[in-house]
């Protein structure tokens, strides 16, 4: 009963008077935003079929240069060809299952929900996994960035390195190593870039402002439009924490390739009751093409 009585109303007593309103607009869980499909290279995604397929990616031979002096007889280097291999070789499932009495019943579509749940959930698992085999592959810088054995600490205290200190040994590790500075990202939580914004700078007010005094929109992840001390910078609560201690990750778009797909999503009648079951399966495959373009770092 919806309403309380005095004592002795003898009234309508059951409270069958108050009906139970079922209300067509359902409460959504909410979503973590991945970020794997933005910071990886997926251009061979095109050319699996099933599980088990592998891609051979082709390098680039290397070249040997020497000096040259006038009159010298010039030998040519051999070309040696190699390749890195990627196999699809990880795979996740869902299945559920909906009775025709809530199909009929029911005053919302279970099936549409369900399946859009279950479509989040393959991509949060995808994404998860995948961050965590970066971050286990990637090379550890442990005095710049930490080790999950060494972390090191982030603030604003003084002795300790900020935020913004953080990104700019990130940024030397990667000029060291040549890699070009477009499409290098930054990958790290939510407290790490919320000690970001405690920075006092007009950097972060125009980070999280924005240079025409909006607010700018977190989408999949993605912290600004900007870009910080040159890379295009991501949030996200599936970097994995190892001993206790926070990862993040540091790289270049071409470090990692990706392929993934929706292999199969079916419906069918199921032969234990009066119901139909969807079930779906995503394969996917990763590999870290190029370490030295690839670091992890750990911080407390």
């Amino acid at each position: 009963m919806a309403f309380s009585a005095v004592a002795g109303d003898t009234n309508l007593p059951n409270g069958f008077f108050s009906p139970v309103i079922y209300s067509k607009k359902v409460l959504k869980a909410f979503r973590k935003a991945s970020v794997v499909e933005d910071i990886t290279n997926t251009d061979y995604a095109g050319e699996i079929e099933n599980y088990g397929d592998t891609v051979q990616i082709i390098l680039e031979p290397d070249i040997t240069v020497s000096p040259y002096v006038r009159g010298q007889v010039v030998e040519s280097t051999p070309l040696v060809d190699n390749q890195v291999t990627l196999i699809v070789d990880k795979a996740n499932k869902f299945q559920f299952e909906v009775d025709d009495i809530e199909k009929k019943q029911s005053h919302v579509n279970w099936e549409t929900l369900a399946t859009g749940r279950a479509g989040y959930k393959l991509k949060d698992a995808f994404d998860t996994e995948v961050l965590a085999y970066m971050v286990a592959q990637a090379t550890t810088a442990s005095t710049d960035l930490g080790t999950s054995g060494s972390p090191i600490t982030v603030d604003l205290a003084g002795t300790n390195p900020s935020p913004l200190v953080v990104m700019n040994r990130a940024q030397r590790l990667m000029d060291l190593q040549n890699i070009p500075a477009e499409e290098r990202f930054f990958v790290a939580d939510p407290i790490f870039w919320e000690r970001m914004g405690d920075e006092n700078s007009r950097l972060m007010n125009a980070l999280y402002i924005g240079d025409r005094g909006r607010d700018m929109p977190l989408i999949n992840g993605h912290v600004s439009d900007m870009q910080i001390r040159g890379f295009t910078c991501y949030r996200s609560n599936n970097l994995p924490v190892t001993s206790g201690k926070q990862s993040f990750l540091v790289g270049h778009m071409s470090s990692t390739c990706t392929v993934n797909q929706i292999a199969k999503i079916e419906q069918f009648r199921s032969t234990t009751s009066f119901s139909d079951v969807v079930r779906g399966l995503h394969m996917y495959g990763r590999k870290v093409l190029r370490s030295n373009a690839l670091f992890s770092g750990f911080y407390q």
